[in-house]
Parts: structure tokens; sequence; C-alpha cells
């Protein structure tokens, strides 16, 4: 078989509707939700970026196994504490798959941005390419085509994209946020709840805990993209959301070529933990300041790590 070269862990690739309970799960323990509570639709779509069709499924699909339960005109709320990195939980809520789609992911994502992979290729190429079965490869093309960097051809076959699977348009997307997030923190109105300011402290002493060392690449990203999004968020202003969110989908493919070097990581926390703390002070100037100085510096790291970036 085809092995890829990125170091990772198990990233919990599985059939669509499994997918998305896995990650709705993780989503669940790293936001820290309790028994009792709600999991509204629409945040879990907005959160995990994609449709409320896939969340309805997987709202209901927990509901059988007994995770959730479902109130008449109000929703589906949490009875269960489910550790979903645990791989005899994820074998008894039927969410194991076989190693083989893991692999298959993250090998299709590093054949890509060594250049490996043409452009547009059909399906039986990739099945035999990486060994997978139908359903398996179905598995690895609906997640990649949910993140936004390949898509079906009219007919035959899927195309590549060509955003961001190299090292300079990685650097080119650092700047636009550059531009885009510290005008969002100075957005009229602007309010970050304290709610989320707890939970994004939360998930920067997890990685401070030991995250940074033992999270997968999934986890790494997703927790980046929450803290991010959730400060442009509270600017309430539709385009800066829709942007960065837009920005943050395509990108993923060189975040998890950059996470081989974790070293930065610790200072990312501290800088995102001086961000929360301005913010929560009403000091949006500063913060505006410091957010460009923290992308400026991750933009700065990313340079002296060009060689990992490069195919």
């Amino acid at each position: 078989m085809h092995l890829p070269l990125l170091a990772v862990q198990n990233a919990g690739l599985m059939s669509p509707d499994k997918n998305t309970s896995a990650r709705l799960l993780d989503l669940v323990r790293q936001e820290g939700l309790a028994i009792g509570d709600h999991l509204p639709a629409q945040w879990l779509a907005d959160q995990l970026q994609v449709s409320r069709t896939p969340i309805n499924d997987a709202l209901a699909f927990l509901h059988d196994k007994g995770v959730l339960r479902r109130e008449k005109n109000r929703g589906y709320f949490l009875v269960k504490s489910v550790d979903v990195a645990n791989p005899a939980m994820r074998k008894k809520l039927g969410l194991a798959e076989s190693d083989a789609i893991t692999r298959a992911y993250f090998a299709m994502a590093d054949d890509l941005l060594k250049g490996e992979l043409p452009e547009t290729v059909s399906e039986v190429l990739l099945k035999t390419r990486y060994e997978l079965t139908t359903s398996q490869l179905q598995s690895v093309l609906h997640r990649i085509a949910q993140e936004g960097w390949a898509q079906k051809k009219a007919g035959y076959g899927w195309t590549f994209s060509d955003m961001l699977t190299t090292p300079d348009s990685l650097l080119q997307s650092y700047r636009l946020r550059m531009a885009l997030e510290p005008a969002a923190l100075m957005e009229p109105g602007y309010r970050l709840d304290p709610k989320v300011i707890e939970k994004c402290r939360a998930a920067e002493y997890h990685l401070l805990d030991g995250g940074i060392e033992t999270d997968t690449p999934d986890q790494l990203h997703e927790r980046g993209v929450r803290f991010h999004e959730s400060l442009i968020e509270a600017s309430g202003n539709p385009f800066f959301i829709d942007t960065i969110r837009r920005v943050n989908r395509v990108r993923r493919l060189m975040s998890y070529r950059s996470m081989q070097d974790r070293q930065r990581y610790k200072e990312h926390c501290q800088q995102h933990l001086h961000l929360l703390d301005l913010l929560e002070a009403g000091r949006n100037e500063e913060a505006a300041d410091t957010m460009r100085e923290h992308l400026s510096r991750t933009l700065k790291n990313h340079q002296k790590i060009r060689k990992l970036l490069k195919p």
C-alpha cells in the first residue's frame, strides 16, 4: 500500500454519518458540555462547517445509541459523557472503522502536496492506489469534498483544488487574515460572551497541559480554527465571519503539513490567552494590535519551516 509521510494519529475517518457523529462528540468534549446540555443543530452545523442534514443524521444516530435524548419541539440533549478517542467506546458506539480509511485520507493529502496526484483523477485510480473498498473510498472522498480541497466532476472523476497546496498559498492566507481578523475585533458592538471566553481558555490550558503532544492533527487544527472563529463571530459581521470560515476550510491541507513542528504551539497558546484577557477587559484596540502581531509571528514561523511545507 502507498503509505503517507505525515506522522498522524487516528483521525476518526469513517462513513459520512458516523464521521459527523464522531466529530460532534469530539466537539462536545472540547467545548466542555455537561450532561443535560442542549445541542442546537444550527450551532453544531456552524461549528463543524457542514449542512444541517448530516448534523440531523448524526443527532438521530447518537439518540439511537443512548448518548442523547430528544425532547419534542426542543431538540437533543446530552445524557451520557463519551470519550470518542477511546477505541473501546468507539467500537461500542459503532464508530470504529478500518485504519485503512484513515491512512488513505492522509496518504492522499500527502501525495497531493507532493505533486504525485494529477489534478483530475478517477475513482478507479484512487481505489486501486490506496487499496480501498468502494465504501471506504466514498468515506474518504466525502470528507475531502466537505473540506473543500476536491470536488466531483460532472459524470466522471474528481478534481483537486489548486488552492492552498503550496507554501506560498498558505502564507497568502495568513496575510489575508492579518487584514481581516484585527479589523473584526474593532467592529461596533463587538461582544465576546463570557461563556465563550471560558471555553476558549479551557481549550488553551488543555494544550498546555499536554495536548500539544497528544492531540491528533485534526484536533489541533480544529482547536485553532474554533478559537479564531469564536473571536470573529463576536463581531456580528457576517462578511468577516463567512470569509474567515472559507479560508479556514481550505487551508487545512497545509496546516496538517505544518503540524510536523509542534514546538511553536506553546507560544500560540500563551498569545491566545493574552488575547482573551484583553477582550474580556474591553481593550479591543490593544487586542486588535495583538492579533495582528500574533498572526504576523505565525506567518514568520511558517516561513522558517518552508522546507516542511514544500512538496
